[in-house]
């Protein structure tokens, strides 16, 4: 019981070391992130000021301005 407790206490410990020198990201990963982040604006841009999706938003601040409480 003691050895399988130690194994799991090193492994954590190990783990923990091991996370603490890759705990930072560098400029590459910086630079993809930041791409993914600019294609996934320019989709939804795309998507939110098409056709249907702007009559559909349109109408529902039509329908959320003429409600009554």
């Amino acid at each position: 019981m003691y050895q399988v407790v130690r194994a799991r206490l090193c492994a954590l410990v190990c783990g923990m070391r091991a996370a603490r020198r890759d705990a930072g990201m560098v400029t590459s990963e910086y630079a993809v992130g930041i791409v993914a982040a600019v294609a996934f604006a320019v989709v939804l841009y795309k998507v939110v000021t098409s056709g249907a999706v702007g009559a559909e938003l349109q109408g529902i601040v039509q329908e959320a301005l003429n409600a009554r409480m």
